[in-house]
């Protein structure tokens, strides 16, 4: 029976941190001189992406070639999706080559999971329409790990488009899990209806969202996902919503700062926020390495 990594909402607290406890060993390798291990000599994964990426499909490559698979990424511009294929024929082909893993980023919401019934290699969704983005949580979860020790008690505040974020279910799926507490801050115009429901606390202001919390994240603006102005202007969302130096002094004074990335500078953090001593945007991207290592390798094993 194969296994995939579709969300972290239908897996345990055990499940994410077995998965957890095997990326930071995998960090080990990241940051050590040697990156080559054998841990996935002979498979093959494919990276099948439907989105523009460039931090996910690299880390990917990165994971994979450094536990020495065969990699490859296709991309729906540079395919025969530009020519009208359509995505089970596109994922039928993948399969009939030989494919151990297919990571795949695709914006219709529910994509990899449609796919994983169709194929035999182990699916990954590295991200699909507003739904999850497993892999991205989990790296942001490893990054609390090493700065805070732990992820139990933490107050954890994301604040921005929370509406469009596939990022955010998946942190509040594996957060709560693993015993934090979760506070969302962000227009109203960019807060799902009904998100409370999920276990965390709903603000309609930054403010009251990062009050004495450990951990502040901020979601990138995506324009590109939106079909009319849900707030009036670049400099007003800054303004009120954005976090700059006097606005994160309401959280704890060791408090620190991510981003899924790519950020916005001046938008959703000022530059001397993203710059500064607490920021660990930087430290996500390695740890991104590690998680997507730890996630391949753990597939090829029988799961988590």
């Amino acid at each position: 029976m194969k296994h995939d990594l579709l969300g972290l909402k239908d897996l345990s607290a055990d499940q994410i941190k077995h998965i957890l406890d095997t990326a930071g060993t995998m960090k080990e390798i990241v940051l050590g001189p040697n990156k080559k291990t054998p841990h996935l000599q002979g498979k093959t994964v494919v990276n099948l992406f439907y989105e523009n990426s460039t931090r996910t499909r690299l880390s990917f490559e990165l994971a994979a070639k450094y536990m020495s698979a065969n990699a490859a990424n296709i991309t729906s511009s540079g395919s025969s999706v530009a020519k009208g294929e359509t995505l089970i024929d596109t994922a039928e082909t993948i399969n009939a080559m030989g494919t151990d893993i297919l990571v795949m980023r695709h914006n219709l919401s529910g994509a990899p999971h449609s796919i994983s019934k169709l194929v035999d290699a182990s699916v990954v969704n590295a991200g699909d329409g507003m739904n999850e983005h497993p892999t991205q949580a989990l790296l942001d979860m490893l990054t609390m790990i090493e700065h805070k020790g732990h992820i139990e008690g933490l107050k954890v505040a994301i604040v921005g488009d929370i509406y469009h974020s596939r990022v955010v279910r998946s942190n509040i799926y594996g957060l709560t899990k693993l015993g934090a507490e979760v506070t969302l801050g962000g227009p109203t115009t960019l807060m799902p209806m009904g998100i409370d429901k999920m276990g965390v606390k709903v603000y309609d202001n930054v403010h009251e969202a990062i009050v004495d919390a450990d951990v502040v994240m901020a979601l990138r603006i995506q324009l590109e996902r939106q079909k009319k102005g849900l707030f009036p202007s670049i400099r007003e969302y800054f303004r009120y919503f954005g976090i700059d130096e006097q606005r994160l002094r309401l959280a704890k004074p060791d408090a620190i700062v991510m981003h899924p990335g790519p950020v916005n500078r001046g938008v959703e953090l000022s530059t001397a926020v993203i710059d500064g001593d607490r920021s660990v945007i930087t430290n996500q991207v390695t740890s991104g390495v590690a998680v997507r290592m730890a996630v391949m390798y753990l597939l090829s094993r029988g799961g988590f």
